[in-house]
């Protein structure tokens, strides 16, 4: 008798335990809103101050009659003009891979009074750089998987990013013919 009442005493303990743990509202998760990743675009910035430095050392390497330096009547493009050309593209393809407005760009700059002496060619040149990292600085690598156009090509923002760095890093690399000519000294690579 004592068993069954102590099994009966148990049986309503665990009932009464059963049934207020049944009717607890379960809690939801808490949702914690993750930041879409930026590894991608902080590689890129690190690779676009790097060329920004990089550029400005060519710039560093030449003296005040270089910026009108061509090599032979042949050659299409000054000294000045190679980087005129560079911040041209900096503008206009950062502008059609970011979406950020700017005034200035393809056919705005290369050959145009503003822009004819060693100092006002490292300023334009510095800002079109300051104009791709900031337009990087607005991104995240969820954004670099969209799509743009670029000279009627779609394409990723990322891949359009990277022909940009390949175009300035063409145009910076045939500047060093220039200084060479003149007899000046290119700088040492900066690969990192």
């Amino acid at each position: 008798m004592k068993t069954i009442k102590s099994l009966s005493g148990l049986l309503f303990v665990m009932s009464v335990t059963l049934f207020f743990s049944c009717n607890k509202p379960v809690e939801a998760p808490v949702e914690v809103a993750v930041a879409p990743s930026t590894e991608r675009v902080t590689m890129m910035l690190n690779d676009w101050e790097r060329a920004k430095k990089y550029t400005q050392a060519y710039l560093d390497s030449a003296n005040e009659k270089s910026i009108a330096f061509k090599s032979s009547p042949k050659t299409p493009r000054t000294f000045g003009d190679q980087l005129m050309h560079l911040a041209e593209a900096n503008y206009g393809l950062a502008q059609a891979a970011s979406g950020k407005a700017t005034e200035l760009g393809f056919g705005k700059m290369e050959g145009k009074d503003g822009y004819k002496t060693k100092a006002e060619v490292s300023q334009a040149v510095a800002a079109s750089y300051d104009f791709v990292i900031g337009a990087l600085k607005e991104m995240n690598d969820t954004q670099l998987k969209d799509s743009c156009e670029v000279f009627k090509m779609k394409m990723t923002k990322e891949a359009a990013f990277n022909k940009l760095f390949e175009h300035q890093t063409h145009h910076r690399g045939q500047t060093t013919q220039y200084l060479r000519a003149q007899g000046l000294t290119p700088p040492q690579e900066m690969l990192f």
